[in-house]
């Protein structure tokens, strides 16, 4: 199975920490050349460390807030005039916060189609001219298990990411003549700070201990536990890999088959 991505630049959204950080490790490891792009320079250095290079790759950072698309264009616009393209752009953030569709306003829903959409087409649109020449392109949509089966409680969030996940499926079938995957992960519960704060939000809000309410999340999940970043990061890595090459346009869950429907 050829994994080797050696020789490749991948751009990495999101990656200071949590399946962003993850899933650069990873396409580190496969010998990419990463790029790690989100708001806090600081652990974006700290991140840049952790990398391997076993083909003696130079990592580097790239700083904008995914808030503000107008930073995010000049961002990266200065990198791609002074580097060149990327052969692999994995696009990971923050989801929406948590709240009922009904009681959500508009601009919850315009902060979230801009932050997730909006960035992921201006980066598309930046970085496929590349990947066209190149006859090779890997694109890997973070997004969630609700484009398949909707989260209680997650009317915003539920709501765009549907849509990032039509917008994937379509722009797959327009770039696959040239080489070029667009492909979803969809990660369940998984290790990391983020999941550590719902934990300790949903005890408070119910009154329980974080052990009672961890138990309770892994109840529906049959592998009986939450994922690792790192494994989240193994599925990125395969779809941004050549082996991966005739797969294109799928959602893939990585959810230790919480996810119920087809």
């Amino acid at each position: 199975m050829n994994l080797d991505l050696t020789g490749k630049r991948a751009l990495v959204c999101g990656s200071s920490q949590g399946i962003g950080l993850a899933a650069a490790i990873e396409l580190a490891e496969l010998g990419c050349t990463v790029v790690l792009f989100a708001r806090d320079r600081g652990r974006l250095e700290n991140a840049q460390r952790q990398l391997p290079t076993p083909s003696k790759q130079r990592h580097q950072i790239m700083v904008a807030d995914f808030s503000d698309s107008a930073a995010v264009v000049r961002a990266l616009d200065t990198w791609l005039a002074e580097n060149g393209g990327f052969e692999i752009v994995v696009n990971n953030s923050g989801g929406p916060p948590a709240g009922a569709v009904l009681t959500s306003d508009i601009p919850q829903f315009l902060a979230a189609f801009a932050n997730h959409l909006v960035v992921n087409q201006l980066i598309a649109q930046r970085v496929v001219p590349h990947m066209q020449r190149q006859k090779f392109g890997r694109i890997v949509n973070v997004i969630s298990t609700s484009v398949k089966q909707p989260i209680h409680g997650l009317g915003v969030s539920n709501t765009i990411r549907g849509a990032v996940a039509s917008w994937a499926k379509t722009l797959s079938a327009e770039v696959a003549p040239f080489g070029i995957t667009v492909n979803n992960v969809l990660p369940g519960a998984t290790r990391t700070a983020r999941l550590d704060s719902i934990l300790e939000g949903s005890a408070a809000k119910s009154k329980i201990s974080v052990s009672d309410a961890e138990q309770k999340m892994l109840g529906p999940i049959p592998a009986g536990r939450f994922a690792e970043p790192s494994e989240i990061g193994a599925a990125i890595a395969f779809l941004a890999s050549p082996a991966a090459g005739y797969i294109t346009g799928i959602n893939l869950p990585v959810d230790g088959g919480r996810t119920q429907c087809l």
